[in-house]
């Protein structure tokens, strides 16, 4: 026969067991939905701007990479030069996503890597294309990075 303080304890650690895998669950939710929510973007340098937000698509999603909303502004409308976002996925060389010039355009992209299930490195500038015979001038780089 089992004693009342025995069943007691073992109620007790059938509890204590339900509370630890339910703040497991609820905790694995929380960082999923911290992975995924929206965060302010702001890349800058004189003469153009990217302002917008981002976000880690989750790799449910296709394909899964760095989702990025927002305005590439060009800030010197007279200078004659066109704007550029300078992206970086792991693995693949430099690709641009034109600006217009004397103007501000709408990006909504998703920076991936097709082969892999998972993108877990994205960089980016915001920059000034200054022709051929001078350096483009950029936003300092930002290195976007996923577990």
């Amino acid at each position: 026969m089992t004693s009342r303080l025995d069943q007691q304890g073992l109620s007790m650690k059938k509890f204590a067991t339900a509370v630890v895998a339910a703040g497991l669950f609820f905790g694995g939710m929380g960082v999923a939905v911290a992975d995924s929510s929206w965060r302010e973007l702001v890349m800058e340098t004189p003469g153009v701007a990217f302002k917008g937000k981002y976000q880690w698509q989750p790799t449910t999603k296709v394909p899964s990479g760095l989702h990025v909303k927002g305005q590439l502004r060009d800030g010197n409308k007279n200078d004659g030069h066109n704007v550029y976002l300078r992206t970086k996925v792991e693995g693949y060389g430099w690709a641009h996503i034109k600006g217009s010039q004397g103007r501000s355009v709408t990006v909504d992209k998703v920076f991936a890597d097709g082969a892999v299930l998972k993108t877990k490195e994205v960089r980016l500038h915001a920059c000034i294309d200054r022709g051929s015979l001078r350096p483009d001038y950029c936003s300092p780089e930002r290195l976007f990075w996923r577990k």
